[in-house]
């Protein structure tokens, strides 16, 4: 991810299939040459898969040889070839021949079960295999983009099929250093909540006895994937607190609801003090990490010399509360964040 975070909408990279000094041939691969491109160059298992919505799932993916050992937070890409078929109902995609044998790629964070099937704390290192947090990616941002590569034809597998998974796992998003008795605050939008699913999930495996926070706004409740495990894992540790925050549901936008609360927006929450009522915490920078992960308004960055939206994201107001940001120190009130798109 790292200055190029997991992107659903971006184009790419994308690698040629075809051995050194051969031409493009001037047919795409048929049905034969489809597979045995498959077989020379996929080296991963769908072992499951977990629909939360039509544009929303968990893939879980066995690579055919073990990983090397990495951080949770960190993040690898997966691929298909532009051979693949495409989810009915998304953007169209008009490839020249010469690269419908090439494939296409994409990081991810690298998200967490949380709990086995028996109801234990799962973490990253006790599964063999990656759990991804996806979202269906069906257009481009506007008429000028490209068309989104990777997802829609993701979405069109299923338990069984193969795809590439790079060897190389990476990224500075990581927990980093800590005090046993440290708060850790995560705020994040969406599918920016999986690198937070595997990071809490080793705070809690490792007996971490200060407030661990996950706060994440979504649009609408159905859009919390790990709900229940967060649920039962609160339950279960007291110093465990997990926050859905809507935008979108009735009590959002009705002003007669009878539980109105208006747009959960992670902002408007820490501004008015009412994220520390809810995490139970003051979150202070004496004692409080702060991880960012998600939509770049949230996160508010602004590159030097570009002027400052209007509505500003977590850093600035974090910086005013007196956060800073540092990627090189990890001690209580420092920020981390990752540019998720």
């Amino acid at each position: 991810m790292s200055a190029s975070t997991p992107s659903q909408n971006a184009s790419g990279p994308s690698k040629s299939v075809l051995p050194p000094g051969k031409r493009p041939l001037a047919a795409p691969p048929d049905p034969e040459e489809q597979q045995q491109l498959r077989d020379q160059f996929y080296n991963a298992t769908i072992i499951d898969r977990i629909d939360l919505t039509e544009d929303l799932s968990k893939f879980r993916i066995r690579p055919d040889e073990p990983l090397p050992p990495f951080e949770p937070g960190q993040y690898l890409a997966i691929g298909l070839g532009n051979w693949e078929p495409r989810l009915s109902g998304t953007q169209t995609q008009e490839l020249p021949v010469n690269k419908t044998r090439k494939i296409v790629r994409r990081a991810y964070s690298i998200s967490c079960p949380m709990l086995h099937a028996d109801g234990t704390l799962a973490t990253q290192e006790c599964v063999d295999y990656l759990e991804f947090y996806i979202t269906l990616v069906r257009h481009g941002e506007n008429a000028a983009s490209k068309p989104p590569a990777l997802t829609p034809r993701l979405f069109c597998k299923s338990v069984g099929d193969r795809l590439v998974m790079e060897r190389k796992v990476t990224g500075k998003y990581v927990l980093g250093s800590y005090e046993p008795d440290d708060t850790m605050l995560f705020l994040g939008t969406g599918t920016g909540e999986a690198p937070h699913n595997a990071m809490v999930a080793k705070l809690l495996a490792t007996g971490h006895r200060g407030r661990i926070v996950i706060a994440t706004s979504v649009r609408y409740r159905r859009d919390c994937a790990y709900l229940k495990e967060h649920e039962t894992l609160m339950q279960r540790y007291g110093n465990y607190v997990y926050l859905p925050l809507t935008t979108r549901e009735e009590e959002n936008i009705r002003t007669d609801h009878p539980h109105f609360v208006g747009k959960q927006y992670l902002q408007t929450l820490f501004t008015s003090g009412k994220l520390a009522e809810l995490a139970g915490d003051p979150l202070a920078p004496s004692n409080t990490h702060v991880f960012l992960c998600g939509n770049p308004a949230m996160i508010g960055y602004v590159p030097p010399g570009a002027d400052a939206p209007e509505n500003p994201g977590m850093l600035p107001l974090l910086r005013a509360a007196g956060f800073h940001y540092d990627v090189q120190e990890h001690r209580a009130g420092t920020i981390r964040f990752e540019k998720y798109w």
